[in-house]
């Protein structure tokens, strides 16, 4: 029997004016909205709306914007249409939209522990002491080959931070070590490395203060025994088990985001329709990188939920 995932994006997705169209068009996105101003103590809704665009990127403010649209877009799809989902992932912290909508912890929950994600991200790394490269084209094996070999001449952190797909790799550590890295490939024949503009190493042994900070905060939290079984991004895995959840969130700021092996992970599972909840369409198009015949839907907005029908 065919199976369906919920997909959730993370950070890079965002966009002033992201989640607008799910407010106009329903009242209970417009309380959800609501409820996070109040959680966070200032409104993110403005925020999201109007921008600006440089105070919306800050990571601390990015976070809970981006599960903020994602659970929104996702009250609003399953109020308007039968479909529910049989596997739930979400890319880096869109993991906290997917943990929320599988019933490990509340929307307000989710809100305040990823703005806090967010902080604790920011102030673990002082702002050019890290960076991060996608490195395009090149295999598993040559882009840990460069990464180990930049670590080592440096003497610094530089690890593969994001499998997204077989042709995107994200590298993250110091930001010499990353040079480095960078430079090496191209040496050895890379035709495209593209630094990111991001504010600090995520997902590399850096974010170790900010790990121990989030363990803390979600043995506080408490998470809930899933409902729905979640692909964790460090294990490309199943997982339902509230403490095992909740340690693999803490483990994910450190490890690798292991999307590809998660998206081949639900293929061979049986799904069929991957629905992409929030904003953008970042992971849509690694979709079509992955797997060219997956069929993929994008909910971004009321007039979305119509390419449902029928499927």
């Amino acid at each position: 029997m065919a199976k369906t995932a919920f997909l959730f994006p993370g950070q890079g997705a965002q966009a002033v004016g992201m989640g607008q169209v799910l407010a106009e068009a329903d009242g209970g996105v417009r309380e959800l909205i609501q409820e996070a101003d109040r959680v966070l103590g200032f409104s993110l809704g403005s925020l999201m709306f109007e921008g600006p665009a440089d105070k919306l990127n800050l990571t601390e403010n990015t976070q809970p914007a981006l599960v903020t649209t994602a659970l929104a877009a996702c009250h609003l799809l399953m109020e308007r249409s039968k479909l529910r989902p049989d596997y739930v992932a979400g890319h880096s912290l869109g993991e906290y939209a997917a943990i929320s909508v599988a019933g490990g912890f509340s929307f307000a929950d989710a809100v305040r522990l990823v703005r806090l994600r967010g902080q604790a991200m920011q102030e673990a790394v002082p702002v050019g002491v890290g960076g991060m490269a996608a490195m395009l084209n090149m295999s598993q094996e040559d882009v840990e080959a460069v990464c180990r070999d930049a670590a080592q001449e440096s003497g610094q952190v530089c690890v593969p931070a994001n499998f997204n797909t077989s042709a995107q790799i994200v590298i993250s550590g110091h930001q010499e070590a990353v040079n480095r890295a960078v430079a090496l490939a191209k040496e050895r024949g890379a035709k495209r490395c593209v630094p990111l503009a991001v504010s600090a190493p995520f997902h590399s042994p850096l974010m170790e203060p900010a790990a121990k900070r989030m363990d803390e905060a979600l043995k506080e939290t408490g998470i809930k025994d899933l409902n729905i079984p979640l692909i964790a991004n460090v294990t490309a895995s199943e997982v339902t088990d509230g403490n095992e959840v909740r340690r693999l969130l803490v483990e994910q700021i450190t490890g690798a985001v292991r999307w590809e092996a998660s998206i081949h992970q639900l293929l061979t599972l049986g799904v069929d329709l991957f629905v992409e909840v929030g904003t953008g369409r970042v992971l849509s198009g690694m979709m079509k990188r992955i797997d060219r015949k997956a069929r993929v839907v994008t909910i971004n907005a009321p007039e979305d939920i119509d390419k449902l029908e029928g499927i």
